[in-house]
């Protein structure tokens, strides 16, 4: 293309006249005139950094050049017979590293396409790193699409670099000094562009995020371990802490949603307790992420990159699988149970999970579900009100779990028999909030024996030995920032009889998370307790205080603040009961 040519072509744009040019292209070159004052007719050279500034903007991109160069180099190494140079400019624009024929190097400084060199609209007009920061997303400026004069004969492909908060931090851009004349003749550049970034994302988050869960995940399972299509990290409650931007283009395509802190349940049918069905070992098309959207990805995970934290994951995924392996802190009745709830989970005894209210009894009968190998659909169904379950109960269910069996009504149990008579492939996990000892008395007979199988009995959590686990496990799920808690907001926490249980546990840390005005919640950002336990919960038998004892570590005054008790009171009950520490 002439230059007069070039010129005429710009100026029937800005007058309106259809050339056939992108609105990519047109848009640009309308800022150039408009908004920074460019004329067309001008060669500008190309602008070039003084040495201390240049060093200034490749000390600060020093990390992102260690991350990306092992990928452009392989990426130069599929080109460089083509005559392409490889460029990585840092948000400002500003190139801070390069992959080129050094016998030509003479020519390529002369085109700006070196280090040192800056490439931003208002400097040099339309080009491929420019363009490339205004829009974020990846475009071709091919010879007669760049405003300059100066720049006509080059064609130059480029595609963004977002950080782990998806925030733009770099750009890639692959150029030619001379390049054949169809546009086309440049797709596959950017596809091997977009490519590389993508890979240069994913590099960046596994460096970025090595103490957090990573989550990989591909529209197909072929490619799922060596080359993933996006990902993300999360941390232990399941938040979304770091992303490539694949992973916003997959999860939220329409873009309405974002993802930095929300949490893995908003895009996906799982929790963070899943993770561990999703790491190697099970073939990749068997691991399929069923989003709340209806489609359906494949996922990869990679565990935390803790000190020993990749050995003990096995260990537990070994002892207690899927969800049962994160259900629980460092509790050994707990683990007893969990490893009692794996060995059952395949089988169809019927089970019967008791616990006061709030305790996790239905994240239980999930998480045994998950463990069991055989497939089939898990239908919940409360009790309470329940006349006729038959038309609740889903044809493809395998797994019914049944919430509060104590409030079946009589009418009720006649029907729910009917249903287990003629489903005799349902597996059955029931709930209920008393002991199971009182079920005789509201349950007929035939129907007892029909649910009760094996017993599972879920401890009250002050009776809980993890209980500064699971303190902080749901401040995480309840918080959006990185909140501390106060020693004295802890010991507060750690006092209390928690009648609601895990519930109540939560909507107490979702207040105290709300009023806290800064980053650490302190004592006064927590609420008072809405109920207090009935005086006849407070005393505690035998059982429940030596389980509580033994949660404690023997701790006679901590065992008094969650009772709200004196401590005199509790060592005149342990003598009572002739209960005495074991060491």
């Amino acid at each position: 293309m002439h230059d007069s040519d070039h010129l005429v072509e710009i100026d029937r744009v800005l007058n309106g006249v259809d050339t056939g040019r992108d609105s990519l292209v047109t848009a640009s070159w309308q800022r150039c005139i408009e908004s920074y004052g460019m004329d067309p007719s001008r060669r500008e050279p190309a602008h070039i950094l003084s040495q201390n500034e240049f060093r200034e903007h490749r000390e600060q991109a020093e990390r992102l050049i260690a991350t990306a160069r092992s990928g452009l180099q392989s990426l130069f190494d599929q080109v460089a017979g083509q005559n392409y140079v490889l460029l990585l400019a840092d948000d400002k624009g500003v190139c801070v590293d390069f992959f080129g024929d050094r016998s030509f190097e003479d020519d390529l400084r002369a085109a700006g396409l070196y280090t040192g060199y800056k490439w931003t609209e208002e400097l040099a007009g339309t080009n491929g790193v420019g363009s490339c920061l205004v829009t974020q997303q990846p475009v071709t400026i091919h010879q007669g699409d760049h405003f300059s004069l100066a720049h006509t004969p080059l064609s130059c492909t480029a595609a963004p670099i977002f950080d782990t908060k998806g925030t733009l931090a770099a750009v890639l851009d692959v150029s030619l000094l001379r390049g054949p004349s169809p546009k086309s003749s440049q797709n596959l550049a950017m596809t091997l562009v977009t490519n590389s970034t993508r890979r240069v994302e994913l590099a960046n988050l596994m460096a970025a995020t090595r103490r957090d869960w990573v989550l990989r995940f591909s529209v197909s399972p072929e490619f799922l371990e060596v080359d993933p299509e996006a990902a993300v990290a999360l941390d232990g409650s399941g938040r979304i802490v770091g992303m490539t931007s694949g992973a916003q283009r997959l999860l939220s395509p329409e873009g309405g949603g974002k993802l930095i802190g929300s949490r893995l349940e908003d895009w996906l049918e799982m929790s963070v307790d899943d993770l561990p069905d999703f790491m190697r070992g099970r073939p990749s098309e068997q691991r399929i992420l069923r989003m709340t959207d209806g489609r359906a990805l494949y996922g990869h995970a990679i565990a935390p990159q803790t000190p020993g934290m990749v050995s003990m994951l096995r260990r537990r995924k070994a002892e207690l699988p899927g969800a049962l392996g994160s259900f629980a802190g460092p509790d050994a009745s707990l683990h007893t149970l969990l490893a009692k709830s794996a060995q059952l989970a395949s089988t169809n005894v019927p089970l019967l999970i008791s616990g006061e209210t709030g305790t996790g009894k239905e994240k239980l009968a999930r998480a045994i579900y998950l463990a069991d190998p055989r497939a089939g659909g898990f239908q919940s169904v409360r009790c309470g009100g329940l006349v006729d379950c038959e038309p609740f109960l889903d044809a493809d269910a395998r797994t019914l779990f049944l919430r509060g069996i104590e409030d079946l009504t009589p009418q009720s149990q006649t029907g729910l028999l009917s249903v287990l008579e003629k489903r005799p492939e349902l597996r059955v996990i029931a709930s209920c909030r008393c002991a199971p000892s009182a079920l005789a008395d509201v349950l007929r007979t035939d129907l007892l024996h029909r649910l009760v199988g094996a017993t599972l009995a879920l401890p009250p959590i002050r009776n809980r030995a993890d209980l500064d686990w699971l303190i902080d496990r749901v401040l995480r799920r309840c918080s959006s920032d990185d909140i501390l808690l106060s020693p004295l907001a802890r010991a507060e926490l750690k006092s209390r009889p928690w009648a609601g249980n895990i519930r109540e546990l939560e909507h107490v840390l979702e207040s105290a998370v709300a009023l806290c005005e800064g980053t650490c919640l302190d004592i006064a950002d927590i609420p008072p307790p809405a109920l207090l336990l009935p005086s006849e919960q407070q005393a505690a038998g035998t059982a429940e205080l030596e389980a509580l004892l033994t949660a404690c570590d023997w701790n006679m005054s901590e065992v008094a603040r969650r009772l709200g008790l004196n401590r005199s009171t509790i060592l005149r009950r342990m003598r009572k009961a002739g209960l005495a520490a074991p060491y």
